[in-house]
């Protein structure tokens, strides 16, 4: 007769039964290492997030509250709806304004950019002469303080004083009117362009600095001339740092407001108070108490710009791209 020893189930050893074990301390250390990464990064923006919040963010949920009341001479402070942006869809002093820095953009931003542009290939290139001197001389008006800027250059526009006056002294006869209404934009215009070409000439300049000189060594070689190297080599690499600019521009013109604000006292007759948006806005609230339909205004240019800005940069990326 015989017998069968039973089969004899190998049981798990010390090392087997712990490498689970540390397999799942080590995922939870890692984790727990993770999560406290995440609450150190968050506690370094924590800061930022604090100031955009206030400054940014609740402003512009406060100002998107007040354009959906409006002060009624019965009951107060009542709820609208859309009403403020009906009425100020079909305000022609709006629309004047809107039209008014929409030429302004239209004309003077492409020739404040073309300038800034020639003088940044002109520094760039080796064949001017005393290179840094040209550079801070050209940036130096950004650095004027803007309402230094605007009283400089309303003395110059004075018909009674300074340059202008003098002039026409001595044409005898009246040839330069720079707050005539026909020529008022123009002369806003020359203040702005002078004040910012030196400021976007630097950022055409920086994105002209990063170029690989390997390029221009090619080029040499293939026997490319100064013009074939600006517009085979040069120009396309400024495509990022003109869209950045004239995103920039886009914003400053819609927000135009300080140099027609501070001339607007020496041309009270042609700078009305509703000249631009931006001063629309600011003497409905501060000189007619109207908060909400000054609250309106802003929100509306905010997303006009908001729109225009996205479109420049949509289309310029696509641009790049190809």
């Amino acid at each position: 007769m015989t017998t069968t020893s039973p089969a004899v189930v190998p049981q798990p050893g010390p090392e087997a039964t712990s490498a689970p074990r540390r397999r799942g301390t080590r995922g939870g250390r890692a984790a727990h290492g993770r999560s406290r990464s995440e609450w150190k990064g968050l506690a370094f923006v924590a800061p930022f997030l604090v100031m955009f919040l206030l400054v940014f963010i609740a402003p512009v949920a406060y100002s998107i509250y007040l354009s959906l009341f409006r002060e009624q001479m019965v009951g107060g402070n009542a709820f609208v709806g859309f009403e403020n942006y009906g009425a100020l869809f079909v305000d022609p002093q709006f629309w004047e304004g809107f039209g008014r820095v929409t030429l302004f953009l239209l004309v003077q931003v492409p020739v404040m950019l073309g300038l800034a542009l020639v003088a940044a290939l002109a520094i760039d290139s080796a064949r001017l002469h005393a290179s840094g001197f040209f550079r801070i001389v050209i940036f130096l008006p950004y650095a004027v303080p803007a309402v230094v800027a605007v009283l400089m250059w309303g003395f110059i526009y004075g018909d009674n004083f300074g340059l202008t006056a003098n002039i026409n002294d001595w044409l005898g006869s009246t040839v330069i009117t720079p707050f005539a209404r026909e020529w008022i934009l123009v002369s806003i215009g020359n203040i702005v362009t002078w004040e910012f070409v030196g400021y976007n000439m630097l950022i055409f300049y920086s994105a002209l600095r990063v170029i690989p000189t390997d390029l221009y060594e090619a080029a040499e070689l293939d026997g490319a001339g100064p013009m074939r190297v600006v517009t085979g080599i040069k120009l396309p690499a400024l495509r990022g740092a003109i869209v950045i600019a004239t995103i920039f521009s886009i914003i400053g013109s819609f927000q135009l407001f300080n140099e027609p604000n501070i001339l607007r006292t020496l041309a009270p007759n042609i700078i009305t108070t509703y000249f631009t948006p931006n001063m629309y806005a600011y003497n409905l609230s501060f000189a007619g108490q109207q908060y909400n339909a000054s609250a309106t205004v802003a929100i509306v240019m905010g997303v006009f710009t908001a729109v225009i800005a996205y479109v420049v940069q949509l289309r310029g990326s696509r641009k790049e791209e190809r």
